[in-house]
């Protein structure tokens, strides 16, 4: 990474960008950080963008912001390109001389095999997954610069429903009953642990292609008991499905990511979700 200085993160209230914030004067005491949200700077303007970029010169950019949820991407695939791929090569562009770290989706796969390695080829199935796909291109094709694919990520969230955790909670406050498949698989994190990552691959100033999941590979279902055993006040109502009876739009089935290639630069052993959850009983919620 080049000299210290103002970082940018992006998308700073959403969930992984909050936590990159917050985390960043354990993880990062040295760097300036400077989060920013759409109240502040509206990243579709991209005058304004470079305006802003201009006169603060950033040392690295952090690429959280993103249009994320499938549904909303789904019904307004125009915005999602605009947000996930063209906002994302105007700050590409801009950043041409200094590290960026953009943010990706294990969701770029089809979910055929699962236990996926950076070298192998997206297949993406929903228009979120193909601004993500698309938007990987343009970031890589700068050698300084990095694409992070990461799965579910759970913590707390300003604005209190960006965290899978979240979701759930929300669900069954109103009191409704999840259906959780049993044969779609994710590697989920939570956000601290994400964070606390990428802090550290940007130390290590080694731009490419990572893999940024928990280590074990769990159902939409064994999530939901998870999380259901951290609220048992709210009597977390939820049953057994299967991909097989959805006829929604469409999903992949295994988008469990290998995470080897980042494993061996950062100094922790990246947790399954349920050994994380048992060592911080006080957490997460």
């Amino acid at each position: 990474m080049t000299a210290p200085g103002i970082v940018w993160i992006t998308g700073a209230a959403g969930l992984i960008g909050n936590y990159l914030v917050s985390t960043a004067p354990q993880f990062a005491p040295s760097l300036r950080i400077l989060g920013l949200t759409r109240s502040q700077l509206d990243l579709v303007d991209f005058a304004a963008v470079a305006g802003l970029f201009q006169q603060q010169r950033p040392s690295l950019i952090i690429h959280c912001a993103a249009l994320s949820k499938s549904p909303q991407c789904q019904a307004k695939p125009q915005l999602a390109w605009k947000i996930n791929v063209d906002v994302t090569r105007n700050i590409a562009e801009l950043a041409a001389d200094i590290p960026l770290i953009f943010f990706s989706s294990d969701l770029v796969f089809d979910g055929q095999k699962g236990n996926y390695v950076e070298a192998e080829a997206p297949n993406p199935r929903s228009i979120y997954a193909e601004t993500k796909a698309a938007a990987e291109q343009i970031v890589l094709h700068n050698p300084k610069h990095t694409v992070i694919r990461t799965s579910l990520n759970g913590g707390l969230s300003l604005a209190g429903n960006r965290g899978f955790n979240e979701e759930m909670r929300r669900a069954w406050e109103a009191s409704r009953t999840l259906n959780l498949f049993t044969d779609e698989f994710r590697c989920p994190i939570p956000a601290l642990v994400t964070a606390q990552a990428v802090w550290e691959l940007a130390a290590a100033n080694k731009p490419g292609l990572y893999h940024l999941a928990g280590a074990e590979r769990l159902s939409r279902w064994q999530i939901g008991q998870l999380v259901a055993r951290r609220c048992p006040e709210l009597n977390p109502r939820m049953q057994p499905g299967s991909l097989r009876d959805y006829d929604g739009p469409p999903r992949s089935p295994d988008t469990s990511l290998n995470c080897a290639k980042i494993q061996r630069l950062v100094s922790f052993r990246l947790p399954g979700l349920s050994e994380w959850l048992e060592a911080n009983p006080s957490q997460f919620f």
